[in-house]
């Protein structure tokens, strides 16, 4: 089987030897291919949708992997005890549905020796918290597919996780609106917005403290089109109507800019 260029970066994040479980496992391609080469010695595919968890069922059997991989109805992490796994896959949902799978799923996520993460959305704010909750980040890729950025990160667990860490959730509130976690929310958010607050986020947050140190190239890619957009904004605006609307946004904007520009710069270094 041959993955798509986003899910072959997060293959290659997957520590060899490790049992997977796939949230939001869509059609099952991303177990299927680790058994087949032979990298994982089995996995369970979650989705909270009868119809993806059917088409994944649809694959395994095709390719007769149903000894290597289990199916599960599970909203989020709500169907697997702690334990049944290494690895724990989360990827191409938005960061706030994320967030509250890993919020909602703690005691089980923090069973798991590696999270393999891929949020589509709110992506500064995703980073923040999964330090927040103990966890560091160890390394990123980032792809571009069919004009899409995906950046994502391998994280594991900080020295204090599985202690008693008194964790402060108050400071990143859940959106209740999200939706139940299903691979058909896949690709709803391109990332390409900037945070709400720009000047709240470090580099590191807004943009990857690995991805800026490699000076990744697909980010690069990102940047440069990123700050023209901004130029282009702020053209605009400059030649509407004066308002205070108007001169909030391009205050907005700016801040943006600024930010793009100072990661830019690391290029140059």
């Amino acid at each position: 089987m041959q993955l798509s260029l986003r899910l072959s970066a997060i293959a290659d994040l997957v520590t060899e030897g490790n049992r997977l479980v796939d949230v939001g496992c869509d059609h099952g391609y991303l177990p299927v291919y680790l058994i087949q080469q032979k990298k994982i010695p089995s996995a369970i595919a979650m989705d909270v949708r009868k119809g993806p968890l059917s088409r994944a069922q649809e694959h395994i059997r095709q390719y007769g992997l149903e000894e290597y991989i289990q199916t599960r109805l599970s909203d989020g992490l709500k169907g697997l005890k702690a334990g049944e796994g290494d690895t724990l896959v989360i990827a191409g949902m938005g960061g706030p549905l994320m967030e509250r799978i890993l919020t909602d799923g703690r005691s089980v996520r923090n069973s798991f020796s590696e999270l393999i993460l891929q949020p589509q959305s709110d992506i500064p704010h995703f980073r923040r918290f999964i330090q927040s909750e103990g966890w560091e980040i160890t390394e990123e890729k980032m792809v571009e597919e069919d004009g899409k950025f995906y950046p994502m990160m391998r994280v594991v667990p900080g020295e204090n996780v599985h202690s008693s860490l008194k964790l402060n959730v108050d400071s990143f509130p859940q959106n209740t609106s999200v939706k139940a976690a299903s691979s058909e929310n896949l690709h709803a958010d391109e990332w390409a917005e900037m945070p709400e607050n720009p000047a709240a986020y470090t580099l590191e947050e807004a943009f990857g403290k690995y991805l800026l140190q490699e000076k990744n190239q697909v980010l690069y890619h990102y940047l440069q089109r990123e700050s023209r957009i901004r130029s282009q904004i702020l053209d605009q605006l400059e030649t509407a109507p004066k308002a205070e609307a108007v001169t909030a946004r391009i205050l907005e904007v700016k801040e943006e800019a600024q930010l793009i520009a100072a990661a830019l710069a690391e290029y140059e270094g």
